[in-house]
């Protein structure tokens, strides 16, 4: 057959393209990875950003309005619109007057 490869040929074609398996690691490399530091699990959280602070509001209100929602995308994306409405000014005080009820 003219133009076809014989059998040598594809197999060295073969060969290039396989995927070299690792083994173990060889002792004599040492790993250049610096180990992590364990977390602290008494370690304070960060505070809530405002917008969670408001979700946090906005879900309770939501919820008394339309008590047969079981969807928790509509919710979060009623309240995502809400937010976007607000002004800076409004998110500001909102945010205060939340934060101080708790």
């Amino acid at each position: 057959m003219k133009g076809s490869r014989s059998k040598t040929e594809s197999k060295k074609a073969d060969s290039k393209l396989s995927v070299k398996k690792r083994g173990a690691p060889a002792a004599s490399k040492p790993s250049t990875k610096k180990a992590k530091s364990a977390k602290d699990p008494n370690m304070p959280k960060r505070p809530a950003s405002a917008f969670f602070v408001f979700m946090e509001d906005f879900r309770k209100q939501y919820k008394e309005k339309h008590p047969n929602n079981k969807s928790v995308s509509v919710v979060g994306k009623a309240g995502g619109d809400k937010w976007k409405s607000l002004s800076e000014a409004e998110e500001t005080t909102l945010f205060k007057e939340l934060t101080c009820q708790e």
